[in-house]
């Protein structure tokens, strides 16, 4: 992996365009970071860490890789300690108690300037109190994974409105088949469909304000949004005691054809390929419209940062503006690297029907903005309880006013 990284970044290398004259006279050690620790992340991130330090013979790049669960509790105490030049996080609110706390490098005028093309998608990700906070590198797309040859045995087709789903619903409904698969025993697959039924229902941004703690859980919206999703609830659409089932138990009734349609992130395409379905049997479309507002989708991103207390803040910007170019893009999502999608919109991604599916909504149809998903968008805190909620719902949807005080009530304790 290393070898084969090295000889494509090797040739990323010779690009001029790659290589500005500010960035040829960077010196001194550039300290890196990263949480990439499973093997082909890891692998890549050594790999552009080679190469960059091969394109700058006076700078000396040094990068430290540590476990990625553990970087969630240790990132905080590396940020002021001994603070990295450069550091692996998250995007949106997740980089909130950083921004807030002083620790991270406001590069907005990296943006202004045009150093960084082909990432207007995502700007807003990297946004918080109208400044920028650091680049992405990689994403993936969310969206209704479905059984393209049951659809066809039907006579359905791939639905644009939420009118639509409904009534493809009701005939698969009448086949003796359900809807939806999910599973939703540790609860998070509860947050996706709320995310896509608040921003269907009332916009990404209301539900930015409701993830920031500015709206509340007992408002005429958010009950729209519940009243929405409870008439598939209320057809029978999703599997039965899905409570009970990780998602990758819930799986099975896709595979089987006993559910038709998946609500899920692009990491399921290899296992429903793995239990035996083919390419032609699965096809994937984009979460439909509810109500007339801007297509806002979830697509979780990783990014990289400047520490505030970095030593070496320019070889750092340097290193931001490589990372998220085009070429380099491309090569770090490949399929034998992290088989993501890259961010820039100039990239390009692998011959896959899904990647090739996801990188075209993304760049060009999420036109509401990019959410990160319900446990990166809420605080830690309100995450746990929202999707406790969510979920209860979902098997007692009569108890929405109980969940939706309570959850106004965390609010009120938790943003205080």
């Amino acid at each position: 992996m290393l070898k084969k990284f090295a000889s494509v970044a090797g040739a990323l290398a010779l690009s001029t365009a790659l290589v500005t004259p500010a960035m040829a006279e960077l010196s001194g050690k550039l300290r890196i970071m990263s949480d990439m620790s499973n093997p082909a992340p890891r692998a890549i991130m050594e790999g552009l860490a080679a190469d960059f330090d091969a394109m700058h013979p006076d700078l000396e790049v040094e990068v430290e890789i540590v476990d990625r669960e553990a970087w969630k509790s240790q990132i905080r105490n590396a940020l002021t300690a001994d603070a990295p030049d450069v550091i692996n996080w998250y995007a949106a609110n997740r980089m909130g108690p950083y921004v807030n706390a002083g620790l991270f490098e406001d590069i907005s005028d990296m943006y202004a300037n045009g150093d960084l093309p082909g990432l207007d998608s995502v700007k807003g990700a990297m946004t918080l109190d109208g400044k920028q906070w650091g680049v992405p590198y990689t994403y993936y797309q969310w969206g209704i994974y479905y059984r393209e040859d049951i659809f066809k045995e039907l006579g359905l087709s791939e639905p644009t409105t939420f009118d639509e789903e409904i009534a493809n619903c009701a005939k698969i409904l009448e086949s003796g088949r359900k809807c939806y698969t999910i599973g939703s025993k540790y609860l998070w697959t509860a947050g996706g469909w709320f995310d896509y039924m608040n921003m269907r229902t009332n916009g990404f941004d209301f539900h930015m304000q409701l993830a920031t703690g500015q709206a509340s859980w007992t408002s005429d919206e958010v009950r729209a949004t519940f009243a929405n999703w409870r008439k598939l609830i209320d057809m029978g659409a999703f599997i039965d005691d899905h409570q009970t089932y990780s998602w990758q138990e819930a799986l099975p009734f896709f595979v089987k054809g006993e559910a038709t349609a998946y609500l899920m992130g692009n990491f399921v395409v290899p296992h429903l390929r793995e239990g035996g379905l083919t390419d032609d049997q699965i096809d994937f479309y984009q979460f439909p419209k509810i109500a007339d507002v801007p297509m806002g989708e979830d697509a979780p991103t990783d990014t990289f940062h400047i520490a505030s207390a970095a030593q070496n803040k320019e070889a750092a910007r340097a290193f931001l503006q490589y990372v998220t170019s085009a070429d380099v893009q491309t090569e770090i999502n490949a399929g034998s690297g992290l088989g993501q999608l890259p961010v820039n919109s100039a990239s390009s991604v692998d011959d896959d029907e899904f990647l090739n599916q996801g990188f075209e909504m993304l760049s060009n149809n999420a036109t509401g903005g990019i959410a990160q998903f319900f446990d990166r968008d809420f605080p830690a805190e309100m995450a746990s309880i929202g999707m406790e909620g969510l979920q209860e719902f979902m098997v007692f949807p009569d108890n929405l006013d109980d969940i939706l005080n309570r959850l106004e009530s965390a609010r009120g304790r938790i943003y205080k």
